[in-house]
């Protein structure tokens, strides 16, 4: 499972992004985000990048412990379709 770094911000995202596309290539399907604590718009654009990348492998990329920050900017942009987490929105609650 890959994990990012502390930081997916824009100081950080290229090579962030780079070591995860490797990671995908290796075939990697989980990411871990149990690590990261600063995020910015710029982590939106990584993930987006992984899940295309992976894609067009035929991988479906899991995203896994994304932090509250990132969830919010996920909300925000109307990305969660796109990285394959809508999922988690659209089922209904079980108590």
């Amino acid at each position: 499972m890959y994990q990012p770094g502390p930081s997916l911000t824009f100081d950080t995202a290229r090579p962030a992004m780079q070591a995860g596309l490797q990671a995908i290539a290796s075939g990697q399907k989980d990411i871990d985000f149990s690590g990261v604590t600063a995020v910015d718009s710029s982590a939106v654009s990584v993930a987006l990048a992984w899940q295309r990348a992976a894609r067009a492998r035929g991988l479906q990329l899991a995203f896994h412990n994304l932090p509250e920050n990132f969830r919010s900017l996920i909300t925000l942009y109307d990305v969660a379709e796109l990285l394959g987490l809508e999922r988690h929105h659209s089922s209904p609650h079980h108590h």
